[in-house]
């Protein structure tokens, strides 16, 4: 029996006979398509992107956490006590060396040193009296009008007033240092922080606590730590790679925002010994400051140039993989076109690279990408990374619609 669409339309046959043989002729296509040229030997081989490893310098750098510590700190206390009668400076500003910053009350200071000046003049006048006793005691005794004994006793009494004398002078010197340090001044040029007394407080010499602190922040020091083990892997790695040289002193700072720091420091020294606690040592770098933007107790990240291989190889970090016991290990494709298992020794990573120690060389092949679709002894075809895949350039150029 027909169906509806065959009772109520009609085809002719040799219609039906000419989308026979279009259908034939279009399956056949299909079929043919399925080798598509392709060489019997590549058949069937999957397509992997390759890395081709070149040996260059590779300047060696090790992110360490710092804190920011001031150039200069100098706490300000009293030497003498007494009540603060006036502060001179304006909390947070900056501050010159000798600059005035409080002043005590002068008045026991002053009393002192009168008392000091009135002492030392009596002492000139003993003095010059057993001076002129002692000279004529000297002339006398030459002509035999006093004992030798009276006269020793004399010249002692001449070293002795001289010696009080000299006393004196010591005692007027101090009560005039004393009134000097009613006014307490700035030690070194810098910021001064918070004041800790007011105007009415009493203050005693050297005591524990500071009356403020004056920091010097136009450059400051940034401290960081290494470990010993980093240190030797250094010394290693310097090793390895060939002929390395010291890198510059330069420090390039990272701030807790995420933001680099400009100018860049210099480093200044590297501790001689290791702390037994900690099995690290410290590093000191100096950094300019004009903006203040760097301030004591900051937390911040140095970039320090640790050295620079000459012939330093770098690999793709997606290129090494780890085996089940957590080696690092690489596929490579060989001259004869096929797979390679490679272990590999990995120092550190440059940037997103891994810097290689031993397993390959330069002008190796490392597969970064088909890993999942290939395995060692495979034939694989190849295409370096950055150049185009096969049939790119004629799917950009397929019309549209």
């Amino acid at each position: 029996m027909r169906t509806p669409l065959e009772r109520n339309v009609s085809i002719p046959t040799s219609t039906r006979w000419a989308v026979a043989a279009l259908l034939t002729l279009t399956l056949g296509a299909c079929g043919g398509g399925s080798s598509g040229g392709m060489p019997p030997g590549a058949r069937g081989a999957p397509e992997v992107m390759v890395v081709t490893l070149q040996t260059r310098p590779v300047l060696l750098q090790r992110e360490l956490p710092g804190r920011v510590s001031a150039r200069l700190v100098a706490e300000v206390r009293p030497q003498v006590g007494g009540l603060v009668r006036k502060v001179h400076f304006t909390e947070g500003s900056e501050v010159q060396a000798g600059q005035l910053l409080y002043q005590l009350d002068d008045a026991p200071a002053r009393a002192a040193l009168a008392t000091a000046t009135a002492n030392m003049q009596r002492a000139e006048a003993a003095a010059e009296g057993a001076r002129n006793n002692a000279r004529r005691a000297g002339e006398l005794v030459k002509a035999h009008m006093i004992s030798i004994q009276d006269n020793d006793n004399l010249q002692t009494a001449l070293k002795q007033a001289e010696a009080e004398l000299a006393a004196a002078q010591a005692a007027l010197q101090s009560s005039r240092v004393n009134l000097d340090f009613t006014q307490i001044k700035a030690p070194i040029t810098g910021r001064i922080g918070k004041s800790a007394v007011t105007e009415g407080a009493l203050v005693v010499a050297n005591q524990a606590a500071p009356l403020a602190t004056v920091q010097q922040l136009s450059s400051v020091y940034v401290d960081v730590t290494q470990s010993s083990r980093e240190w030797l892997q250094l010394r290693r790695e310097l090793g390895t790679g060939g002929k390395g040289s010291n890198a510059t002193r330069r420090v390039l700072l990272t701030l807790e925002d995420g933001q680099h720091y400009e100018p860049a420091g210099e480093l200044q020294f590297a501790d001689v010994t290791v702390d037994a606690a900690t099995g690290s040592f410290l590093l000191r770098a100096l950094v300019p400051n004009p903006r203040g933007l760097l301030l004591p107790g900051m937390f911040v990240t140095a970039t320090i140039g640790q050295g620079q291989l000459s012939d330093g190889l770098l690999a793709p970090q997606q290129g090494i993989t780890r085996d089940v016991k957590g080696g690092a290990t690489a596929l490579v494709v060989g001259a004869d076109g096929k797979v390679e298992l490679r272990a590999v020794t990995v120092l550190r990573t440059v940037g997103d690279q891994w810097l290689v120690g031993s397993g390959l060389a330069a002008g190796d092949r490392v597969i970064v990408e088909g890993l999942q679709k290939v395995k060692p002894g495979m034939s694989v075809q190849i295409r370096e990374a950055g150049a185009p895949a096969a049939g790119a350039a004629v799917s950009a150029q397929k019309p549209q619609g």
